[in-house]
């Protein structure tokens, strides 16, 4: 079992940046798939970015391309999500997330993915 916290949320206004971090617990780090997912009040959870245990696949939403960068640091055993040229938008919670690598297929479907953080709060202002 892996435990997440995210941190680096906050209010920014567009145009801005913000990088956001994913602490992982204990030492199999490097067995999980990570993701990075948003939601919206009174919306779905749905997938920003995910990156597979080696760092070397990666998946965007359309919407975020070019603007965002996920990537890992196994000796840090965490994942960080550098958010730039950020859009107005109405807060939305920033959730990273878990998936072994272990008896499992690639995937960005937040179902998918058993072990969640609490989330980290993004305000992008006008």
């Amino acid at each position: 079992q892996v435990q997440l916290v995210e941190s680096g949320g906050g209010l920014v206004q567009a145009g801005g940046s913000l990088r956001l971090s994913c602490a992982a617990s204990g030492r199999t780090f490097s067995s999980y798939n990570m993701g990075w997912f948003r939601q919206a009040p009174g919306k779905e959870r749905d997938v920003v970015a995910a990156i597979d245990w080696t760092g070397g696949r990666l998946y965007y939403t359309d919407s975020v391309k070019g603007r965002f960068t996920i990537s890992r640091d196994s000796a840090k055993n965490t994942v960080y999500l550098q958010m730039n040229s950020l859009k107005p938008e109405a807060p939305s919670v920033y959730y990273c997330a878990a998936r072994s690598r272990f008896g499992t297929n690639w995937s960005v479907n937040a179902d998918d993915y058993p072990y969640w953080g609490h989330g980290t709060q993004v305000t992008v202002s006008s």
